[in-house]
């Protein structure tokens, strides 16, 4: 594998470790953030790192983002075509709408580049250990062009289809991850209620037909799961914050299909309630301490 010159925009919770692995793995990155912080961040990690977009993007032959939203990629992305060298590959990892994304592949092909959509799912912890899932759309060709990158940061990459599928594949995980946590949450508030000690209700489910992935790898309370956030004082992780964001993407998606969700509205209600109420910087699986105070989604 011949490595690629990468200008790696956005150094967030995710995107910094992002950045360090692909470096690790012999890709020339220089990396960039509007933020002073996260570019000293950066550089500790050992990474180069520009002063502005146009310095990271010099001799680049790929371009990666992971940024908030769909807003920030496509001003990027604008701001960035016309200074890109022909055959510059274009990859986003954030998680943003599917029109946004939809419009970020529009001003690539417009400008006669190719790009990937390209989100992830694993968390801070995917990043750091390089063992992320990449859910891709584009095409076939930009897919094998983007892999050796996408493999330096992740365990499982998954070509989920034409323009925008990585996308849609992200919002729809997320929705059955915000609800089944809720679903596992609720399972524990009310076997403390009934007496039965979290281990029991942990030891019959993970082994039976409530087994999920939300209670056997990151059980919401303390003991069973010893890596999950709940013996972390439920730091994150993955933001609540985070989680209601992508359960608004999925509301927003599901509205704009025609398709009906009643399971994922109700899920983004409970955790908009949770984060209004202060808990947004607490990780997902936090949400217990809602249900354990009797809320709800208008409560």
């Amino acid at each position: 594998m011949s490595p690629h010159r990468v200008a790696f925009i956005g150094l967030g919770h995710m995107g910094r470790p992002m950045a360090r692995n692909l470096h690790a793995a012999g890709h020339p990155v220089t990396a960039f953030d509007l933020s002073d912080a996260a570019r000293a961040e950066a550089q500790s990690d050992g990474l180069a790192v520009a002063g502005s977009l146009e310095d990271a993007l010099r001799d680049a032959e790929v371009m990666l983002t992971m940024l908030p939203a769909g807003k920030h990629v496509l001003s990027v992305w604008r701001e960035a075509l016309p200074q890109l060298k022909p055959g510059t590959l274009l990859i986003d990892c954030s998680t943003i709408d599917t029109v946004s994304a939809s419009a970020a592949h529009d001003l690539a092909r417009d400008a006669g580049f190719a790009s990937l959509d390209a989100p992830v799912s694993g968390g801070t912890k995917g990043a750091d250990a390089g063992t992320l899932t990449f859910m891709a759309g584009g095409e076939p060709e930009a897919f094998a062009r983007a892999r050796p990158l996408l493999e330096a940061m992740g365990a499982r990459i998954v070509h989920c289809g034409a323009a925008g599928a990585g996308q849609a594949a992200k919002i729809c995980n997320n929705m059955i991850l915000g609800v089944s946590m809720i679903a596992v949450a609720e399972a524990f508030v009310l076997a403390e209620r009934l007496g039965l000690s979290a281990q029991a209700l942990f030891d019959v489910a993970s082994t039976s037909s409530g087994q999920c992935w939300s209670l056997t790898s990151y059980c919401p309370v303390p003991g069973p799961v010893p890596a999950s956030p709940a013996n972390n004082d439920y730091r994150p992780g993955f933001a609540a914050s985070l989680m209601l964001k992508d359960l608004g993407l999925a509301r927003d998606a599901a509205q704009a299909s025609g398709a009906t969700t009643p399971l994922g509205q109700h899920a983004h209600a409970i955790y908009e309630a949770f984060v209004d109420a202060g808990g947004g910087e607490a990780d997902f699986s936090a949400i217990i301490r809602r249900l354990r105070e009797g809320g709800t989604a208008v409560g």
